[in-house]
């Protein structure tokens, strides 16, 4: 279910991103964006087997992800203070980041769909950069209409965030006879809560919106 949800994650993350960007460099750095996270899902799917023997691995990625939703939440780009070339590699660098720590739960299945042939992890990934890119687009139009869907956004990337904690083997004998699946749900959502609230606790303390 996640590995079929990958392109949804990442056209938040990268909606995300951009949308302060102005229109002529949003739509580089969507493509750059949707690119790179293609990229860094190959890279980590074909080196699958080293990269998950890392110890804490999972747990280390998490807490950056539930650090990039809220500063995704509480950063807004400001067009008239932010040079547009760096804005736009600083949206790609938040996506490559987000990307690398929402891979490692997925390249099991990816690798596992392909049957160990590089070729179709290359050919599958790369299928998706158009619904990336589009979904990208979506996102961005909808949270212009509707900004409240920030907020959802953040959340989503905090339930990630939540999720990828329970699948951490090293703490999976501390869950007490809880499945796994119901750990992904209860700190899925305790994520979500702690994306949304520190970033309406900051963006208050800023004098935010």
């Amino acid at each position: 279910v996640q590995t079929c949800a990958l392109p949804i994650y990442n056209a938040v993350v990268i909606a995300l991103a951009c949308r302060g960007l102005p229109p002529k460099s949003r739509t580089i750095g969507i493509v750059a964006g949707a690119g790179v996270a293609i990229v860094l899902r190959i890279i980590f799917t074909l080196l699958v087997v080293s990269l998950l023997a890392i110890p804490w691995l999972r747990l280390g990625g998490s807490i950056l992800l539930l650090w990039i939703a809220v500063k995704l939440l509480t950063d807004e780009n400001d067009e008239a203070n932010v040079a547009e070339a760096g804005s736009v590699w600083q949206a790609v660098r938040i996506v490559a980041i987000a990307d690398m720590v929402m891979s490692l739960d997925n390249v099991l299945a990816i690798a596992a769909v392909a049957k160990d042939s590089n070729l179709l992890v290359i050919i599958g990934l790369g299928i998706s950069i158009p619904l990336i890119v589009f979904g990208a687009q979506l996102v961005i139009t909808m949270i212009e209409k509707f900004p409240w869907l920030v907020w959802v956004g953040g959340a989503l990337l905090g339930y990630v965030a939540g999720q990828l904690i329970a699948s951490e083997p090293a703490i999976q004998p501390y869950f007490g006879g809880i499945s796994e699946h119901t750990m992904e749900l209860a700190l899925g959502g305790i994520g979500a809560v702690i994306v949304v609230a520190l970033g309406y606790l900051l963006k208050k303390r800023g004098g935010g919106d």
